[in-house]
């Protein structure tokens, strides 16, 4: 196992997270981690017959985002199955809440995407830690949102029935305000990791509008027809970021995956 890469990226069931999974299984000697919530959901018959390139191999492991114990039990599978480091964590499942402003967002709701979009990927970073420790080169690299921008809210908002895609935004920062506080507690948590561990590269990846059901979901309210990016080129800009990236470069960062420029936290 020490010459193999091994990827984990939750919500490999769908969407982003199964195109990044399966761009992933492309690469020879990768061993890729995709998690699910439901086993049932198509992508994840899609993730076992995809095809892999020489001594890739796939491991599925059950995560429930809003659990506080399934990360840590699925790096007890990781270990049983062999897998003695991690190299790349991507904590890509995340839920996308009603558009509300902040006026009159449902509590209830607020709390609900809290607890997938920060605590989740929070209780994964701790599970992993000592994993991603053992890589000689450890990358954690959520998968956060353009909402999460504070520093950029005023900047970059535009008006609501309008999306202009030469806007430094490749996701309009003022339309999920819901999704602000668990984006925003997702970036500091990210930059929290970098600065507490000299050897982690830890960088907050906005993936662009991805068409999926979220994403069309959100263009839709913008407008549109459907989100811009496909998940496929959604998913080869965040791996050519991640594969970039280093200490050095991008790490305690927040950066735009489609136009590559760095967000104001």
């Amino acid at each position: 196992m020490s010459d193999q890469k091994v990827v984990v990226i939750t919500g490999a069931g769908r969407g982003l997270g199964n195109a990044l999974a399966r761009a992933y299984l492309a690469r020879p000697n990768h061993t890729v981690v995709g998690s699910y919530r439901n086993e049932s959901q198509p992508g994840v018959a899609e993730l076992k017959s995809s095809p892999k390139a020489d001594g890739s191999r796939l491991i599925l492991v059950k995560i429930e985002s809003s659990s506080p114990t399934d990360a840590a039990e699925a790096v007890k599978t990781m270990k049983a199955e062999g897998i003695e480091h991690i190299d790349v964590l991507v904590a890509n499942a995340g839920v996308s809440p009603p558009l509300q402003p902040v006026e009159t967002v449902d509590l209830g709701i607020l709390k609900s995407a809290f607890e997938v979009n920060a605590m989740g990927p929070l209780a994964l970073y701790q599970a992993c830690h000592e994993l991603l420790k053992k890589s000689s080169n450890p990358k954690f690299a959520p998968i956060s949102s353009a909402a999460g921008t504070l520093g950029g809210m005023e900047k970059y908002d535009v008006p609501e029935n309008c999306l202009s895609y030469e806007s430094p935004l490749s996701e309009p920062a003022h339309s999920s305000r819901i999704l602000l506080l668990a984006a925003a507690s997702l970036n500091w948590i990210t930059l929290a990791a970098h600065c507490g561990n000299p050897w982690l590269t830890a960088i907050a990846i906005n993936p662009g509008l991805v068409a999926t059901d979220m994403g069309n979901e959100t263009a839709k309210y913008l407008g549109l027809e459907k989100a811009p990016w496909t998940p496929e080129q959604s998913a080869e800009k965040v791996m050519a970021i991640i594969d970039d990236s280093s200490r050095e470069k991008y790490s305690g960062k927040f950066i735009d995956a489609i136009s590559g420029i760095e967000f104001p936290w």
